[in-house]
């Protein structure tokens, strides 16, 4: 990739700010990299904003929903244990095949297929009545969210400048995250209106239905991924609508590597080239992913059986949940400085500390204070994790990695959740958190030792 910096009138090389073309000269640029974000850039983002914020709703609310449906159909603790290692399950095959999907079909058309599937199932478990298609549906639910949330990762990190990507990723999760508290001031509202009300609340996470079409009609497809296609025209075009500028790819289409195949790509991501990125980015989601998932599901619980009623754990848990959003603005905050990896080191370590404070204080306010500044921590933390893996990898493989990363770190909260309660039972509620801390702060020392850096940095240049 050229580092020439004489280019002729209306050159702007690689990674440099991008200036405006002299003479009607086509503008050479690196996609988005060194120009503003304009409006048409802020509808894509937008419209991504609105898809997270369905899919949050959808998976968040059968934490709320299991109670009210194990009265309405006597269901046990087993029924509901079924339903989330399914759930999870079919989140880490979504993760996985959304990632490969998108680097065959694109990422449009895979967001779109997405919204389609956790909406249309969200509709369907409220509509059924037997328990193995409420299972079904519940895991097709997962399988869509996370399909989502894996293709926009990589789909935010191709279309956002390079000096702002972690920026506008941790933008749109604050914005889809609030759908957290949302969900749970609903349910309240809701599900206490008769037995069967906890359907409303599936049937209202099917609105995805009506995001759909108006998505279908403005969201445009990557231009990275259109060049890794060789369809370098449509590719400048999309950039042409965005940013009202005529610029030229040839550069970046030249230096494009053809898309591999599936077991190419797994393969490869373990070759002398990725494999330290690979390992490091491994450690860091089994380890940490399973830790996150402990506070932001299990907190609830926890502080019941740490005695507080289930009135004042409800109320202890919407407030630490509104954590959650926050965490992500946080994220947008710093994610873009120190080449992200300065960012994730601190934040993890940070997580770990308040982990600590929250597993061994007592009293309800002080507890509540501390879960929430966890919470923001642990959400901080993992939103510039997924800008992080998004960037380790080129465009040919960057989905498919991603999916897999992603897919492996879900399967290792399947496997985790068993052993919380055993944690509980032998060591109690500073126990768990104490373990949760270890498991933030192990994975630090491999980001810092070997780790790189890929904020602000043009995605072309990481290789």
């Amino acid at each position: 990739m050229s580092s020439d910096t004489t280019g002729t009138a209306g050159t702007v090389p690689f990674g440099s700010p991008a200036a405006a073309p002299q003479g009607g000269a086509r503008l050479k640029n690196n996609y988005f990299d060194g120009l503003a974000v304009t409006g048409r850039h802020k509808v894509v983002f937008f419209l991504i904003m609105a898809a997270y914020f369905l899919e949050q709703l959808d998976n968040w609310n059968f934490g709320f929903i299991a109670p009210a449906l194990m009265k309405s159909w006597n269901l046990s603790m087993t029924h509901i244990g079924q339903i989330n290692f399914f759930y999870f399950i079919c989140m880490t095959a979504g993760g996985v095949v959304g990632g490969v999907i998108s680097d065959f079909i694109g990422r449009r058309k895979t967001f779109l297929l997405a919204i389609l599937i956790f909406s249309l199932s969200s509709l369907a478990n409220g509509w059924t009545d037997n328990f193995g298609l409420f299972v079904f549906f519940r895991g097709m639910t997962g399988f869509g969210v996370f399909c989502l949330m894996v293709c926009s990762q990589a789909y935010i990190a191709e279309m956002a400048p390079a000096e702002s990507r972690g920026k506008w990723q941790g933008l749109v999760a604050s914005v889809g995250f609030c759908a957290v508290p949302v969900i749970g001031l609903l349910c309240r509202m809701v599900i206490p209106l008769s037995p069967e009300a906890w359907r409303y609340i599936f049937y209202f996470g099917g609105i995805g239905v009506l995001l759909f079409p108006v998505a279908h009609k403005y969201l445009l497809e990557s231009p990275r991924w259109l060049v890794s296609r060789k369809r370098v025209d449509e590719a400048e075009s999309v950039v042409r609508q965005i940013t009202k500028r005529d610029i030229d790819l040839s550069e970046a289409a030249s230096t494009c590597v053809p898309r591999d195949k599936v077991w190419e790509v797994v393969t490869g991501m373990f070759q002398r080239k990725y494999i330290v990125r690979t390992l490091v980015l491994i450690v860091m989601f089994v380890l940490s992913t399973p830790a996150t998932f402990t506070v932001t599901v299990w907190t609830g619980t926890l502080l019941h059986s740490k005695g507080f009623d289930i009135k004042d754990s409800l109320m202890a848990t919407t407030i630490i949940q509104i954590g959650v959003p926050v965490g992500c603005y946080l994220a947008s905050a710093i994610s873009d400085l120190g080449g992200r990896k300065i960012p994730l080191i601190v934040t993890s370590v940070l997580c770990g500390l308040s982990g600590i404070v929250f597993g061994n204080v007592d009293g309800y306010w002080p507890l509540v204070s501390a879960g929430f500044i966890t919470t923001v921590l642990v959400m901080a933390t993992a939103f510039i994790g997924f800008s992080y893996c998004a960037e380790s990898y080129p465009t040919r493989m960057r989905n498919t990695a991603t999916g897999l990363h992603n897919g492996l770190a879900r399967l290792s909260v399947a496997i985790a959740q068993p052993l919380i309660p055993i944690v509980y039972a032998s060591y109690s509620f500073n126990g768990v958190f104490n373990t949760f801390a270890m498991l933030m702060i192990l994975p630090v020392f491999v980001i810092a030792i070997w780790g790189m850096r890929t904020g602000g940095k043009s995605l072309e240049s990481i290789e």
